[in-house]
């Protein structure tokens, strides 16, 4: 036996505006029957009125309470013959056909018929209770007679004079008529229903429209799963991802965003508003399209951000900005360009190491062994190893020695002169060798280039570095100077410190990436300065022809006493 294929079940948006059309029928389908209701009950209302009002005026007249008195005061009932013949009769009929009521009856005191529209029914008792009538009540009525469903009232007949009941008056309307004036009335109320119903479907197609395209074409299934996913991927990923709606709002702002730029949940907050690095802003402007992800610094991080379009199907859905932690790895690659400077050092050395071995062995081999032991003797007071940096004597800390020297073997290999300072006095040591690689390397890095790049023939790079102690750590006082064109008079000295700027020569950006960090070194060293208390800033902006400019750096907290020599008495 076959089995029949599982039916697909209606969408959301479809079951919404089937329940919305059944909705707006019903309550158009209970309105149009309300108000028919309503106008049956008038026009009912209103017959009982015009029957009342008539039986009045035919139990007033004089005529016919002087006549029903008259059989009244009788022996017996008259004969229909003569009833039909009678002038109750006359008047009765004449009412009737004047006003186009269904009947016109008139009874004596014990509600038999002497007036009625079908003559074979005189004399007989009236079908429905007269005593009410008779007994000096006016009332309406609807009910079913012998002439068929009607509205009706019965009035009493008072006899001339007395103000004795002699008989009632019966007039009724059809019902059958109120109906046919009710169908009269109802076909406005149709018209009106039929309306109603139809801005209802069209209300209800263009909600479901609207419905589609909020959800975008999403079931309540689906958007709960999506809810679902997103909290899942957004508070799970180390990435800071930030949402830009299309209205320019904030959608999304994770915990890793918060964490990355130090920053509050900033969700629903204009995003021209929010308290962001200005670079973030410029990946989303409208002309900035599918840019290259760029560096920037927030706080003591260094981040890497893009920006993408957000579209579903042809819907522009905003912006969305990721932002990657790269500290970690501009630390290690700072460090793995020192290991790589001290590694060409020493590779360099070992050259004119080498060569002193071989001068030695020389001696040695000629027997002239007071020539090798003065050489020795030479060697042993200047140092097997000599970087190319003036003065490297005055450094007594051996990180700074090796840094140094390293940096001195870079700047000598492109021509410049790396010396130390006559000022340069370091008693301690260097207890945060990472900091200070990371300004130290780049003031020397800044005023290499600097000096390279400079219109003096005599190229040099001058470093001062004297030390503070205090209880808490000492604080490292660092100075470099060049021979280079320094900043130019046009060239704001804090504005080299804002992010991406650059007065290296040539194109910045090499890839998707600025080349190297470059713009981001001044920037880094003065938020990682100023993160441990101290600052990086200007001291002289130099000028044409040198010399150059002058940077000063404060680092507290980098350096402790030198306990060598209590080491060595203990």
């Amino acid at each position: 036996m076959q089995r029949s294929a599982p039916r697909t079940p209606l969408r959301f948006s479809t079951q919404t505006l089937l329940l919305q059309l059944g909705v707006v029928l019903l309550v158009v389908l209970l309105s149009a029957a309300v108000h028919a209701w309503l106008t049956y009950d008038r026009v009912g209302r209103e017959a009982e009125s015009q029957a009342l009002t008539l039986a009045r005026a035919v139990a007033s007249d004089p005529s016919v309470q002087a006549d029903v008195l008259a059989v009244s005061e009788r022996q017996g009932t008259p004969p229909p013959s003569e009833l039909r013949a009678g002038p109750l009769m006359a008047v009765a009929e004449g009412a009737r056909i004047r006003t186009g009521a269904l009947f016109v009856v008139i009874t004596d005191e014990t509600g038999l018929r002497l007036a009625h529209p079908d003559p074979a029914r005189l004399g007989e008792k009236v079908s429905t209770d007269p005593s009410e009538a008779l007994s000096g009540q006016e009332i309406t009525t609807r009910n079913t007679g012998t002439l068929g469903p009607s509205a009706g009232a019965k009035v009493p007949v008072y006899a001339p004079g007395t103000g004795n009941v002699v008989g009632e008056v019966s007039v009724g309307y059809s019902m059958e008529t109120v109906g046919q004036s009710v169908a009269r009335d109802i076909g406005p109320v149709a018209l009106t229903a039929a309306g109603a119903l139809l801005a209802g479907v069209l209300a209800s197609f263009l909600l479901r429209r609207r419905l589609q395209r909020l959800t975008l074409g999403l079931e309540p299934e689906e958007i709960s799963t999506l809810v679902h996913d997103q909290v899942a991927v957004l508070q799970g990923v180390d990435d800071g991802v930030i949402g830009v709606s299309a209205d320019g709002r904030i959608s999304v702002f994770n915990a890793a965003a918060q964490r990355l730029l130090g920053l509050p949940d900033l969700s629903g907050t204009p995003w021209a508003d929010a308290p962001v690095p200005e670079q973030l802003k410029s990946l989303t402007r409208p002309d900035a399209g599918e840019a290259d992800a760029q560096e920037l610094v927030a706080g003591a991080r260094v981040l890497v951000a893009s920006a993408r379009k957000a579209l579903h199907r042809r819907e522009d859905l905003g912006w969305v900005v990721m932002l990657r932690d790269r500290t970690e790895l501009q630390q290690l690659t700072r460090q793995l360009d020192a290991v790589g400077t001290m590694s060409t050092a020493l590779r360099a050395q070992r050259h004119e190491f080498a060569n002193q071995l071989h001068t030695i062995a020389g001696f040695m081999g000629m027997g002239q062994h007071q020539q090798a032991r003065d050489y020795l003797a030479r060697l042993a007071a200047t140092g097997p190893l000599k970087f190319p940096v003036d003065q490297a004597e005055l450094l007594q800390d051996p990180y700074l020695q090796a840094f140094v020297g390293a940096k001195g073997v870079e700047a000598d290999e492109r021509g410049v002169t790396l010396r130390i300072g006559p000022e340069t006095l370091v008693r301690g040591q260097v207890t945060e060798p990472q900091d200070v690689t990371t300004v130290l390397g780049n003031l020397i890095d800044n005023a290499v280039n600097a000096a390279v790049a400079g219109s003096s023939p005599d190229r040099w790079v001058e470093v001062e570095v004297l030390d503070e102690q205090a209880d808490g750590g000492g604080t490292l006082h660092i100075v470099v100077a060049d021979s280079g064109d320094g900043l130019g008079n046009a060239t704001d000295p804090e504005a080299i410190f804002a992010e991406g700027f650059t007065t290296a020569s040539g194109p910045v950006a090499a890839g998707p990436l600025r080349a190297g960090g470059q713009g981001l070194g001044l920037a880094l060293a003065r938020q990682l300065a100023r993160r441990r208390g101290g600052d990086v800033r200007v001291l002289e902006p130099g000028s044409a022809g040198g010399p150059g400019a002058v940077f000063m750096a404060s680092l507290p907290r980098t350096t402790a006493a030198n306990l060598a020599g209590k080491d060595n008495d203990a």
